[in-house]
């Protein structure tokens, strides 16, 4: 209703002008139903579904911080992109993750530092067994890995695969620095490392494993010695104090 949307404005300039913690709070809680809804349409159903919660968040609070009433569009409509960006980029990684080898993971920066290399050195492109020879591997590995970055984007929730349909290829040097160099991904980053020091040492841990190195809740709980419940209760709370 009009009241609501009032008060929801109310607390934005309250925290972008004074960096009121009640009033961010009480925009998470305002926004908590959204943010859930928005969730389960990624998860349907999976495992996962509490993690994209939380990224959600992430999302939303970046979405509180950066909101700029003089554009003219309503914090509903700048925050859901925001959200669903956040969320999109998670399954993103998450995807490249599960779906590709470790070897093959390994082999992208190696393919990426050579081709800078024998660029220089040559002064033209170089060829598939130039790159396989510099880097110490055969001719086989180095189209498999240029082979599974084209199928990363294919498994991607964005299937930018369809960038393909001029006839330009997609490999694996466009993966390789491209997940994690968006200006959002990077914002958030720098967002996270400078709230992070409110925080006590395991929450700190908490959110540098699962919103910076996009470890799942499961994984992370390993890491720590906990159960995965207790990394959701400690997230939760993290940001809280956000």
């Amino acid at each position: 209703d009009k009241e609501a949307k009032e008060k929801v404005y109310i607390w934005i300039a309250a925290y972008q002008e004074n960096g009121d913690q009640d009033a961010q709070y009480n925009l998470v809680v305002h926004y908590k139903n959204l943010v859930e809804s928005i969730a389960r349409k990624y998860s349907q159903g999976k495992s996962f579904h509490e993690d994209l919660v939380q990224v959600g968040n992430i999302g939303l609070l970046g979405a509180i911080r950066r909101y700029d009433a003089t554009f003219g569009k309503s914090f509903e409509a700048f925050a859901v992109p925001t959200i669903v960006g956040e969320i999109k980029r998670f399954l993103r990684d998450k995807t490249w993750s599960v779906h590709v080898p470790r070897r093959i993971k390994e082999l992208g920066p190696k393919i990426k530092n050579a081709v800078e290399e024998l660029t220089r050195e040559l002064q033209s492109s170089p060829q598939i067994s130039d790159i396989a020879d510099f880097i110490g591997v055969t001719e086989e590995e180095v189209l498999e890995a240029m082979e599974m970055g084209k199928s990363y984007q294919a498994l991607s929730v964005d299937h930018s695969i369809e960038a393909d349909s001029d006839g330009s290829t997609i490999t694996l040097l466009d993966v390789v620095g491209g997940t994690d160099d968006g200006f959002e991904r990077v914002n958030q980053r720098m967002l996270l490392e400078k709230v992070l020091p409110v925080l006590d040492e395991r929450e700190q841990k908490i959110l540098q494993y699962t919103f910076i190195e996009n470890r799942s809740q499961k994984e992370t709980g390993e890491l720590l010695d906990i159960s995965q419940m207790h990394v959701s209760r400690i997230q939760r709370q993290a940001i809280k104090k956000l």
